[in-house]
């Protein structure tokens, strides 16, 4: 069985991953979702990917899963240590030196939220975290989701260039959201055509699936190669 090593995304902690932890755990796999740096300003992608690793020990058959900004982490802990996959769900796709902070301009990120904005009315980037984000969670959890929210990440991570050269060369999946609010979905199936080459799968939530359809996500995750 595997290791799935789930990376959570900016403003979160590895709580967000408990429920889809639960059904993977069910399936006989092993969970490492930790809680990523942040606070004071200072640690860095380096610090993070760096962090993961001390989380996983030396566990084995890894399978690292970076949701959202997670993006930026996963890629780097699959060039550090042997992983059998590396899946993005709802993924800010990073390029070799671009860093978080250029990563909205460099994709057309405000163009791609302004057009479907137009066609939905506002929902899309709307400034309510309940319309943009929790839409289809569950009010308690969207509400304990954002008890438990932190400062992370960092401005030095969301500074520093993404130090890859390349993609690694590891088997790669990205898990899109189709109605999710925040990275629109036509903007992703773009992105993940131009920068990793792949189709992306899809699966009927917002950008919290692991939230809102933890079980149908825990499914996609134990699909092997996304057969």
């Amino acid at each position: 069985m595997s290791t799935f090593v789930l990376i959570h995304g900016a403003g979160d902690g590895g709580w967000y991953w408990h429920l889809v932890a639960a059904e993977l755990r069910a399936r006989g796999h092993g969970v490492v979702a930790p809680d990523l740096p942040g606070g004071d300003g200072a640690p860095t992608l380096d610090d993070y990917a760096d962090a993961v690793c001390r989380a996983v020990g030396d566990r084995r058959e890894l399978v690292v899963v970076g949701q959202s900004f997670g993006a930026f982490t996963a890629p780097l802990v699959a060039a550090r240590r042997p992983v059998a996959a590396l899946v993005l769900v709802a993924g800010m796709v990073p390029a070799p030196s671009e860093s978080p902070d250029r990563w909205w301009g460099g994709t057309g990120y405000a163009e791609a939220v302004r057009v479907q904005a137009r066609r939905d009315g506002g929902l899309t980037g709307s400034a309510d975290p309940y319309v943009a984000f929790y839409h289809d969670v569950p009010r308690d959890l969207a509400e304990e989701a954002m008890r438990r929210e932190r400062a992370h990440p960092s401005p030095a991570a969301t500074a520093q260039p993404w130090p890859l050269e390349a993609w690694p060369d590891v088997p790669t999946r990205f898990v899109l959201c189709t109605e999710d609010r925040f990275l629109p979905p036509g903007f992703l199936r773009r992105l993940v055509r131009e920068r990793l080459g792949v189709v992306p799968e899809e699966l009927a939530a917002g950008h919290c699936a692991a939230l809102s359809r933890p079980a149908a996500l825990a499914a996609l995750l134990d699909r092997p190669g996304g057969q």
